[in-house]
C-alpha cells in the first residue's frame, strides 16, 4: 500500500545493454538481491553479438527480454524499454545501464524518498559512485538553481536534494509524467539523451537526488564527459544543438546558463585533446547536422537500419 492507502505503484526496472554480458550479470544479480525487488524487470538488448540474449534467457528467466534488431544506443534502448514498461502497466520505472550495480537497499531508498517528498516528485535519482566509492563525476545530477524555499525544505526533510536533471544510471521516474511529457528521444543515439529527457520531465516539477540510494557505475576509468571523445564528439555537438534549439526541456534563461557551461566544457575538451583535428571535424559536422534538421520521431528512428 502507498502512503495514501491505495495500491502501491507497480515498479518495473529497465536495463539497457550492449555487448557487456559479464557486467549485465552483475547488474541483474544485484537487482535480484534488492531488499525491495522490482515487480518486473525488462532487459533491452541493443543487438549484442556476445551471447547476451541467450544468457538472459538461460540465467534470468524472470526477466522480459526485448531484443532490438540493431544498436540504437542508450537513447533508443531507453525509449524502447520505457515504452514497453508503460505498456506493461508500470506506475514507476527504474532506469539503469548494464554497468550499474545497485546496492541492496537502492530501490527501497528511492521509494522511501518518493513517499516522503510531497508531490510526489517526477523523478528520484540515486547517488552514483565509482568502484572505489568516490562520487562519479559522469553521473552527478545538476542541483536545481533557485529552488523555492518550500521545495528545498521538503527535499531536505526527506534527506534529499532538489535537482534539475539526472543521468540514466539509476533513476526512478513516474510513469504518469512520462505519459504526459514523452519518452526519451531515440535519435539522440548517445550523449545528452538523459539530460534532454530528465530536464523535459522536470520542467516545472520537482525531482530529487536521494543520497541514501547508492549504485556503483563500473566504467573503465574514473572521469567526466570532458575526456577526449574523439569521433563521438559529433554526437555531443549535434545533440546539444538539438537540445538548445528544439527541446522543450529548458526555459530561455536555462538555455543561456547551460549554453555557457557547454562552451566552457568544449573548450576544456579541445585543450586536453590529443587530436584536435578530429574534434574540429566533429564540431563542424555536428553543428551542420543539428541546424539542418531535428531528431526524427521515435518510430522512424528505431526503424532505421542505419541509426548507428
Amino acid at each position: 500500500m502507498d502512503e495514501a492507502g491505495g495500491a502501491a505503484p507497480r515498479v518495473i526496472a529497465v536495463v539497457v545493454t550492449y555487448n557487456r554480458r559479464d557486467l549485465l550479470v552483475e547488474a541483474l544479480t544485484a537487482i535480484r538481491a534488492q531488499t525491495r525487488v522490482p515487480d518486473a524487470v525488462i532487459v533491452v538488448d541493443n543487438a549484442s553479438s556476445d551471447g547476451t540474449a541467450a544468457l538472459v534467457r538461460d540465467r534470468f528467466g524472470e526477466v522480459e527480454l526485448l531484443s532490438l534488431p540493431r544498436n540504437t544506443g542508450g537513447a533508443g534502448g531507453f525509449a524502447a524499454g520505457l515504452g514497453l514498461a508503460l505498456e506493461r502497466g508500470a506506475g514507476l520505472v527504474w532506469l539503469m545501464d548494464d554497468d550499474t550495480v545497485p546496492e541492496p537497499g537502492a530501490l527501497a531508498a528511492l521509494l522511501d524518498a518518493r513517499d516522503r517528498v510531497p508531490g510526489p516528485p517526477a523523478l528520484v535519482a540515486s547517488r552514483v559512485v565509482w568502484t572505489d566509492g568516490r562520487d562519479h563525476p559522469m553521473n552527478t545530477p545538476r542541483r536545481k538553481p533557485r529552488a523555492g524555499r518550500a521545495e528545498a525544505e521538503a527535499a531536505e526533510a526527506a534527506g534529499c536534494v532538489p535537482i534539475r536533471s539526472a543521468s540514466f544510471v539509476s533513476v526512478l521516474v513516474e510513469a504518469a509524467a512520462v505519459r504526459e511529457r514523452g519518452l526519451p528521444v531515440a535519435d539522440y543515439f548517445l550523449w545528452n539523451d538523459d539530460f534532454e529527457f530528465t530536464t523535459r520531465l522536470l520542467r516545472g516539477r520537482a525531482g530529487v537526488l536521494c543520497p541514501g540510494s547508492v549504485v556503483v557505475h563500473k566504467t573503465r576509468t574514473f572521469g567526466s564527459t570532458d575526456v577526449d571523445p574523439g569521433e563521438r564528439f559529433f554526437y555531443e555537438v549535434r545533440n546539444k544543438v538539438w537540445l538548445f534549439t528544439r527541446s522543450p526541456g529548458l526555459a530561455p534563461g536555462e538555455r543561456v546558463l547551460y549554453g555557457g557551461s557547454t562552451a566552457r566544457r568544449w573548450t576544456v575538451t579541445f585543450v586536453r585533446s590529443q587530436d584536435r583535428a578530429v574534434l574540429r571535424r566533429g564540431l563542424l559536422r555536428g553543428l551542420a547536422a543539428g541546424l539542418r534538421a531535428g531528431p526524427r520521431p521515435n518510430d522512424e528512428a528505431l526503424g532505421d537500419p542505419d541509426i548507428r
